[in-house]
């Protein structure tokens, strides 16, 4: 049924925006949505809520809108709608984003987040690429005996592309919470001990989702935050979207840049 859902959505998108299939699919999350602008030139922007499945995003630095966007090397769908797993919809509607892409075409599933950081060096405006995740939300996308190797989930070929724009990419291993409560510094220090160093709400449930449908994944962390108990301060959602904002064009810049070598 998903996936039924997934392929209305898609032929939804290819007639509204006059393009077949698209080549790349990527997730903007808090911080990233300036690279919408950057990657290339904007060939359709549809609001979410006219394409099966998808609706108006209700969390701020979300836009609410799908876009299809021409680059030298394809089409990328840019998803500015994302479902978050404590919105309450469901895991299905979490994966749909994904899963849609995965039906327009997408072979490359570029996700970004905004998220805390258990590494104390790492501090708000740092970029970290994703090298694996761990899933605490105690669910998954899949369902029946779907049993996919996660193995490499995140691509060791996408990530070293990543370095050819930016050496100094530190990666590390995120953990997604169910939220949408922050962390406790105790629940951050369990996180750390299993091999966590940054933490979130959003992204392993799609990444999953988008390695079940096919699709070769690149994921990217900005640090908005240190986690909770790593330092002093308290955590509220304002500063986290400014600290996002703040680095938004420096980290747009360099997603496009990114996206500029992936083939």
């Amino acid at each position: 049924m998903e996936n039924e859902l997934a392929t209305e959505a898609a032929q939804v998108i290819a007639d509204l925006t006059g393009i077949a299939s698209h080549d790349y699919a990527l997730t903007l999350g808090s911080g990233w949505g300036e690279a919408a602008d950057l990657i290339g030139e904007t060939v359709a922007e549809i609001p979410a809520e006219k394409v099966p499945g998808f609706s108006s995003s209700g969390i701020a630095g979300h836009s609410g809108t799908l876009r299809s966007i021409a680059l030298e090397s394809g089409h990328a769908l840019v998803l500015g709608a994302r479902t978050h797993f404590y919105e309450g919809k469901g895991v299905d509607a979490v994966a749909h984003g994904v899963r849609t892409a995965a039906a327009a075409g997408a072979k490359v599933c570029i996700l970004t987040n905004g998220c805390g950081s258990t590494v104390a060096e790492w501090g708000p405006g740092t970029a970290v690429l994703i090298s694996d995740h761990i899933n605490l939300t105690a669910v998954s996308p899949l369902h029946g005996a779907n049993f996919v190797d996660l193995t490499d989930l995140y691509s060791r070929r996408l990530r070293e592309l990543a370095r050819t724009v930016d050496p100094h990419l530190p990666e590390g291993v995120y953990a997604q919470f169910p939220g949408p409560h922050y962390e406790t510094p105790a629940e951050v220090r369990m996180a750390r001990t299993l091999g966590a160093d940054l933490v979130g709400m959003s992204t392993a449930l799609e990444a999953i989702a988008a390695r079940a449908a096919g699709m070769e994944v690149l994921g990217i962390s900005l640090v908005t935050n240190h986690a909770a108990g790593i330092s002093s301060d308290s955590l509220n959602h304002t500063e986290v979207l400014e600290a996002g904002s703040a680095a938004g064009p420096r980290i747009s810049r360099l997603l496009a840049e990114i996206v500029s070598t992936i083939r």
